[in-house]
Order: C-alpha cells, then structure tokens, then sequence
C-alpha cells in the first residue's frame, strides 16, 4: 500500500514538473495561474489534469482543441512515479515505522532523493528539447544540497560530509571548467561547468566518477547512434546535460553496489 501511495505522489509531481518545464520556457510563474493547453490555451479542468490517465482517455488530444498532447506528459509522470518509488527503496526508510522515524536520517535521505529526481527530470527533459541547462534549476539545487550536507553527515562527522560535498563539487565543476577553456565553449557550455559542480555536492567523489563514466558512456552511443542514422554530424550538437543528469540519478542510488561490484570483478 505504502508503495502506491508513493508512485502516485510521484504521478503528481510529475505533472507539476510538466507546468515547471512548459513555464521556464515561457517565463510564466509555475504557481500562479491554472493549466492550460499550449495550443488552443483553454483552461483544463480539473477532469483534464489526472497524470497519464487523462492522456490516456482523451487519446493523447486536447478535449477542446483536438490539438495532439505530447507523449513528454505521460513519459515524466511516470518516471518521476517510478524514481519515487526507487528513491523509496533504496533509502530505507518506512513510513509504517511510526512517525518518531520521521527525525531520522533515512528520511532526509529520502526527501533528498526526491528532490534531486525532480530538479534532474527538468534539467533532462529541458535540455533535451531546447539545449540548455537554466540557471533557474541549478542555483536552488546547489542551495539545497549545500544546506542539506550536514542533515546528511554521519552524527558528529556532519563536517566531513560537507567537505567532502565541496571537494567533489570543486572536481566535478574543474573537470567541465577546464574542457570549457581548453576548447573555448566548443566542446560545452557554460551550463555543464554549474552542472558538474552540482554533482559534486550531490553524490560526492566516488559517485561522482559513476555518473560522469554513465554520462559519457551513454552519450557516446547516442551520438554514434544519431551519426549512424545520419541524423547527426561529427560537428552536432548533443544536450549532453540530458546524460549528466541520468547519470546523477544512476550513481545517486547505485554507486556503492555499482563501484563494489566493479572491484570484485
């Protein structure tokens, strides 16, 4: 039951996260003003805002405007649905073991989780449909994580966990900075530079060099895939934070087991 409530929670953030990406496009408030359709602007109604069940009863069109609704909505809602849940999981926390765990760290560890899934959902699908990484999401994400570090920290190690926050953060955000000056902006942008200082203080050294090997692994095939179809050149552009950010998600959760299982082997 617990795993339910969960994933429909995460439905529902999902659909916010839709309304924070269409507005960060717009630079309309994501907490002002009812959601409407893009194309005809109709005001939905409340029948019209149900996560994936909507879309999947009004057969992917606008009730007013028959105007196709893109398959974005129902993919975020779910996965953000989906990362809640193992967010869930791995952080081991349980809801059912009364609300005095609520104080514990498991469940700041949760709550972080959840956060950096839905700031690295925006900064995907964002980055994915128009090349950029917003300032807008990087900032209070690096707010956030610096002010969590201590609520995280091991007992009276809080400091340590801070530390080490800012020295990954320093590497992640020096490694891109230095591709950035050596090519001169050629081989990223400036948004890569804030998104690996990001990284750093999400998911610390090791994690860190998790996701970066995720990230570029998994951009590599991409690319080759989109250069193999002639959809793409050697010269193209890829939105290469739309790989940062899955890889921040992948090492977030799996990095131990996945860094364990690298050593034995």
């Amino acid at each position: 039951m617990t795993l339910i409530i969960v994933f429909i929670f995460g439905l529902i953030i999902g659909s916010f996260l839709n309304v924070l990406i269409w507005r960060l496009y717009t630079g309309e408030s994501a907490f002002k003003g009812r959601s409407y359709c893009p194309k005809c602007k109709h005001r939905l109604d409340f029948f019209d805002l149900f996560p994936v069940m909507s879309f999947i009863v009004q057969g992917g069109k606008c009730r007013y405007c028959r105007g196709a609704i893109s398959w974005q909505y129902p993919i975020v809602e779910l996965a953000t649905a989906i990362l809640f849940v193992a967010a869930y999981l791995v952080s081991g926390f349980n809801f059912s073991a009364g609300s005095g765990s609520v104080l514990g760290g498991q469940f700041f560890i949760l709550l972080k989780y959840w956060f950096v899934v839905s700031a690295m959902i925006v900064i995907f699908v964002y980055d994915a449909k128009h090349y950029l990484i917003l300032d807008k999401i990087i900032y209070p994400a690096v707010v956030v994580a610096v002010l969590a570090s201590p609520l995280l920290g091991l007992e009276n190690l809080w400091w340590r966990a801070v530390l080490e926050g800012l020295l990954a953060a320093a590497i992640g955000g020096g490694f891109f900075f230095l591709q950035y000056v050596v090519s001169k902006g050629k081989w990223i942008g400036g948004g890569d530079v804030k998104m690996g200082f990001l990284m750093g203080l999400i998911l610390g050294i090791k994690g860190l060099f998790v996701a970066l090997f995720f990230s570029y692994v998994s951009g590599a095939l991409f690319g080759l895939g989109l250069i193999a179809f002639k959809k793409k050149t050697m010269k193209s552009q890829i939105p290469f934070g739309t790989f940062l950010a899955a890889g921040t998600i992948i090492a977030m959760f799996w990095a131990e087991p996945i860094i364990k299982w690298y050593l034995k082997n």
